[in-house]
């Protein structure tokens, strides 16, 4: 084919077409990579050299899905008819031979040829690469954000962890400071990095690492630390000209610290200890004291949740079983554990399931136990001790003190007791039995729980069976309040008319509150009882039954009047030494009257007080002034080494105060702030009753009127 200069302009126009969908390819490949790259490097921490591995890979699936090399000379032709119109659709013309055109689409074709020259590159190519571009743009800028997330995070653990390192007040730094370095060593337990500081206000954890190093301006012969105003250590230099120094010391007790260079001291800088907390121990299940009755399975599910602020290394179950009574009780006791791997993590929620018959329990013995866990710093914790109980069925089928004490209750427990020794008898009966009989004898239990139940409904004031529970709104069903005829000037006739004589079921009884509460929870109990018996389900209503002898038994032991035996033990007397008359060793009191040292303390916080006052007002301190101020500051020093978060400015207050010539009112207030603090409040005192000087002519003249009234 004969390549004219249509054919030429097609093929520039398709390579043109090729490069820009190429380098837009090309260019999102890139941005996908830049992201992707990003992420792996600084969140996952891949290798950097990762990234062209990465980029060729996105590539190539990019170009197998869109292969550009592929685009025809007709795909280039139909753009060019859709773009420009001066063509006229004829640019296919453009790709055929000349020779094998008719005349008339010869004479088209060289139309065109004339104004291919004349065309304009389009502007969808230049569009293609500068969408490309923002593409491209917006990825660098994503990626640089997502490199300094970790650095952001890294930011707010240390923000976060150094909150309070920003001193409480302004450091003051010694002229002869050039620079220096405070490095924190968090101990391994807590498995935190380690952190520079430029303040020399520390807050730590308990048992870290502090490092200073020290650079001067000038050449010193000696740098010192002084510890809450006690301990003084010598820096080392670590230069022959002195000017670098270093010091390292185990922080593990909160207080403050000075700086000393040659004599010159410093402000007080504070050293606050972040203290490791024991394991927290929350148990949500079972109930502190929990009861197993009849039928319920001999089992239990403990749920807790453990906490910790750096790590939980180990946590068990300390339970101690109670066998027995009397003189006769034994106890075991046995470690369970969890079973599970705590990792030292800071959040775990445990669930364990104890079969009390494994443990070798029976009806009768109790369980005592806690759950102690210990931290990865060796700090151990333990919960509230927890009770769970099986109820004995011997204890409560028995006779033992139902004949002794007042009995306020009638004694019907022995007949559901029989009820329950009835039921047990036909369970093991059942499979031999024909089943109309078994049923016969189950609903013959129910007659005699009815019958039990409308017993004790008679003490709640219930008349009949339809009263249980229910109310007296029905008064037809009354004799007495049938109409009939009346007797001319019977008063009781007509007030029997107006009257309801019948008691109310509540209040027609003699017990108190709670036991008409547990009277009626009796009731209850016999009612479920009874209705299983009656529907052929005595193995559903034993429990029932049970609940309802050990709420009577329960019932019975509060309705008892017992009186206490008390005995006055005296010590034994000596028969040798009585009326010896031997008085030698008999003195007379003598009072001695010392001051403590803590009264001593409190006398000269608040003479100090007084004296601060006296300041306030413009007087100036006397010798014995400052010797009361020099006492109140020891004392203020060992508060600051016990709290320096509340008395450190007070502290320093104090000595600009005793120091300074022209009064600061602001560090008189911190002063007198903090020894308010230090003296608290008092507790009153017993005071001499205060009375009137003419009391003694009172008691006189009282005195005389009993003597002439005799």
């Amino acid at each position: 084919m004969q390549k004219t200069e249509g054919f030429n302009w097609i093929r520039n126009l398709r390579t043109k077409w090729i490069t820009v969908r190429l380098i837009k390819i090309i260019a999102i490949s890139l941005a996908i990579t830049l992201v992707v790259g990003a992420i792996g490097i600084n969140i996952f921490h891949f290798q950097i050299w990762l990234m062209s591995i990465l980029f060729l890979l996105i590539l190539i699936i990019a170009l197998i899905f869109k292969p550009v090399w592929k685009t025809s000379f007709t795909e280039v032709s139909r753009f060019a008819n859709n773009k420009y119109p001066e063509v006229e659709e004829s640019a296919d013309l453009l790709l055929q031979n000349p020779e094998e055109l008719s005349l008339l689409q010869k004479l088209q074709l060289n139309k065109i040829e004339a104004i291919l020259p004349s065309l304009v590159q389009p502007k969808e190519l230049f569009s293609k690469i500068y969408t490309s571009a923002g593409i491209l743009l917006i990825s660098v800028i994503v990626s640089y954000g997502i490199t300094k997330i970790p650095a952001a995070k890294n930011s707010l653990t240390q923000s976060s962890e150094t909150d309070n390192a920003i001193p409480t007040i302004k450091e003051n730094i010694l002229p002869e400071i050039s620079d220096f370095t405070l490095t924190i060593t968090p101990p391994s337990y807590t498995k935190k990095s380690i952190r520079k500081q430029k303040n020399f206000t520390i807050k730590a954890e308990d048992g870290a690492n502090a490092n200073w190093q020290i650079e001067t301006n000038i050449a010193v012969k000696q740098l010192n630390l002084i510890f809450n105003d006690k301990e003084s250590i010598g820096l080392k230099p670590i230069d022959a000209s002195k000017k670098t120094w270093t010091f390292s010391k185990t922080i593990n007790k909160s207080g403050f610290y000075q700086v000393v260079i040659d004599g010159k001291k410093s402000d007080l800088y504070q050293i606050e200890i972040i203290a490791d907390l024991p394991v927290s121990i929350k148990i949500s299940q079972p109930k502190q004291h929990t009861t197993i009755d009849i039928g319920q399975p001999q089992k239990f599910t403990l749920k807790a949740n453990l906490s910790d602020d750096y790590g939980i290394s180990d946590a068990f179950i300390s339970a101690t079983m109670a066998s027995g009574k009397g003189e006769g009780v034994s106890f075991t006791e046995k470690k369970l554990s969890f079973e599970t791997s705590f990792g030292n993590q800071k959040n775990v929620s445990l669930t364990k399931n104890i079969d009390l018959k494994s443990l070798g329990m029976k009806p009768g013995d109790e369980l005592y136990f806690f759950i102690k866990a210990m931290d990865n710093h060796g700090q151990s914790s333990r919960s509230d001790v927890y009770f769970v109980s099986i109820v004995d069925t011997t204890e409560l089928m028995s006779l033992s003190g139902m004949t002794n004490g007042v009995n306020l209750v009638p004694e019907y427990f022995r007949s559901q007791r029989q009820i329950i020794i009835d039921t047990e008898k036909l369970l093991k009966e059942q499979s031999s039995i024909p089943a109309e009989a078994f049923k016969t004898r189950a609903n013959n239990l129910g007659i005699d729980q009815k019958l039990l139940r409308l017993r004790y409904g008679q003490f709640l004031g219930e008349e009949n069976e339809t009263e249980i529970g229910g109310d007296h709104e029905d008064h037809d069903e009354h004799e007495e309040h049938k109409g009939g005829e009346e007797k001319f000037g019977d008063v009781t006739a007509i007030m029997d008319k107006y009257a309801h004589k019948h008691d109310i079921a509540e209040d027609a009884t003699f017990f108190e509150p709670e036991m008409k509460a547990q009277l009626k929870a009796v009731l209850t109990e016999m009612w479920n009882s009874e209705l299983r018996l009656r529907t052929y389900k005595p193995q559903e209503a034993l429990p029932y039954e049970y609940k309802a002898l050990r709420l009577l038994k329960d019932l019975q032991q509060k309705s008892r009047a017992y009186v206490a035996k008390t005995t006055v033990k005296t010590a034994s007397l000596k028969p040798e030494k009585r009326l010896s008359g031997e008085l030698d060793k008999i003195l007379q009191p003598v009072q001695k009257m010392s001051f403590e040292q803590k009264q001593l303390r409190t006398i000269y916080l608040k003479t100090a007080l007084s004296i601060l006052e006296n300041r306030r007002n413009g007087k100036k301190f006397t010798s014995d002034e400052k010797l009361l101020l020099s006492e109140t500051e020891k004392y203020m020093i060992g508060a600051a080494a016990d709290n320096p978060a509340s008395f450190l400015t007070a502290l320093t207050s104090l000595r600009k105060v005793s120091a300074a010539s022209i009064v600061n009112l602001k560090d008189i207030d911190a002063v007198q702030n903090a020894i308010q603090k230090m003296i608290k409040t008092e507790a009153l005192k017993p005071q001499p009753k205060t009375t009137l000087p003419a009391s003694a002519l009172y008691q006189n003249y009282f005195n005389n009127l009993n003597k002439s009234g005799r």
